[in-house]
């Protein structure tokens, strides 16, 4: 369901663009670069003042200074988007061309009648988000993947690979920490679940989170690194920095795309290679996609245990085959039987996200993978969340349940000296919550 959500006239923009052209052609340059930033931004604000009382007598004195307001965050902000980029409750701001902007909140989609002035102000402003990031966007490059200032991710595509016009999708990142409570407060999973997910990060298994786009993972991924020892030393490796650990020794890795000429590209393969060298307890890779999975799961088979991951999968057993795939994509040549085997030895849970229809992000799954038998994944479901097939409008409804099975994993942490004993009343078979999501 779209719904639409408040209103700006398209004149306006057209105004600010106009406005915006003129002072670009007044301000000398030259002589700004030799200005402070808070003499800079006074100058311009008095010359917006200027043109707006200029260009602009029709307009009321009291609208006159949230027009100039407007005016500077062309130059400095997010032009008409600004007030969507402060809203803590969007999560996503998608453009699609230059006169329809979609937001999402809450994990639905809503539309909203903020445009630009024409596809040359839109381009303008990919341009000048891209260029604040160090990145370059043109014909010859029409596609780029930055991280803004306040961290949110940006993407972009202008012609001619997008048809339509300039596209933006914006993936904000709240500045508020989410811890696993409010994750059980929103009913994302029951407090059994995270009661097994800190025992399984603190005793040093082998998790992999996934799930489609949008789900949750990282979100998930961040909640339960909570956990980890501050003791311990983390490295954490991303295409995109988007991972926030509170640990005191955290070292986190970002890849590098290539120059203009093709070369200097850093992947993750690369980054996961040289992280083997830098003393590590545990790795974090903020998103497996391809050939870097070997490395990852030779880290996890070698010495640093607790390691994790996400992985765009459907479920937890398709989870497994990616990974599968992903180790023929690094080149390896191996048996399947023997690449199934290392996968089995490396990862000891598989976490499946799922975002219904209704937004809510629910914990669907956690599986334990405890080998192979005739060459088939031997993965148990410890706790999964069912549907009762009661939808109240648009809202599923559904419940946890504890399926009865021990982890095998529970006898190797005994044996490592942690007391498990008092955790095996969580595995025992009964519902444990249900869930209404509003």
């Amino acid at each position: 369901m779209v719904e639409v959500t408040q209103k700006q006239p398209p004149e306006l923009s057209r105004l600010k663009l106009q406005l915006h052209r003129q002072m670009v052609d007044l301000v000398d340059f030259s002589r700004a670069e030799t200005l402070t930033e808070d003499d800079l931004r006074s100058q311009l604000r008095s010359l917006a003042d200027y043109l707006c009382t200029k260009n602009a007598g029709s307009i009321p004195a009291t609208q006159r200074e949230t027009l100039i307001a407007e005016l500077m965050d062309e130059i400095y902000g997010f032009g008409p988007i600004e007030s969507l980029m402060v809203d803590p409750e969007v999560t996503d701001i998608l453009i699609n061309g230059s006169d329809r902007i979609l937001v999402e909140r809450r994990g639905r989609l809503h539309e909203t009648d903020f445009t630009f002035a024409d596809d040359s102000h839109l381009l303008q402003f990919i341009h000048r988000l891209v260029g604040r990031a160090g990145r370059r966007i043109d014909e010859a490059n029409p596609m780029v993947d930055a991280r803004l200032p306040d961290g949110s991710r940006f993407n972009a595509v202008i012609p001619p690979l997008a048809v339509g016009g300039p596209t933006v999708s914006i993936r904000r990142f709240g500045n508020k920490r989410l811890e696993i409570e409010n994750l059980i407060q929103s009913g994302s999973l029951a407090p059994e679940m995270a009661d097994f997910l800190v025992l399984a990060v603190q005793g040093r298994m082998n998790v992999v989170v996934s799930g489609g786009t949008g789900a949750g993972k990282t979100t998930l991924l961040n909640c339960v690194s909570r956990y980890i020892p501050d003791s311990e030393r983390v490295v954490t490796i991303e295409e995109t920095a988007e991972l926030k650990l509170q640990q005191r020794d955290v070292v986190s890795l970002e890849t590098r795309l290539p120059n203009l000429e093709g070369r200097g590209a850093v992947t993750q393969r690369d980054l996961l290679r040289n992280a083997l060298r830098m003393r590590p307890d545990r790795i974090i890779v903020g998103e497996a996609r391809g050939a870097e999975v070997l490395e990852m799961l030779q880290a996890m088979n070698t010495g640093h245990d607790g390691s994790m991951s996400t992985l765009h999968a459907n479920d937890a057993r398709e989870t497994l085959d990616r990974l599968e795939l992903m180790i023929a994509l690094s080149g390896a040549e191996l048996p399947s039987n023997i690449a199934r085997q290392y996968i089995c030895n490396a990862v000891d849970l598989v976490i499946h996200v799922t975002r219904q229809q209704s937004g809510h992000r629910v914990v669907t799954r956690i599986s334990e993978v405890t080998g192979l038998k005739d060459g088939e994944w031997c993965i148990d479901d410890v706790f999964v969340y069912r549907m009762t097939g009661e939808v109240q409008d648009g809202r599923p409804a559904g419940s946890f349940f504890a399926t009865g099975y021990q982890p095998v994993a529970l006898r190797r942490l005994a044996m490592g000296g942690m007391n498990t004993d008092q955790f095996r009343s969580l595995f025992e078979a009964r519902e444990l919550s249900s869930v209404n999501p509003g």
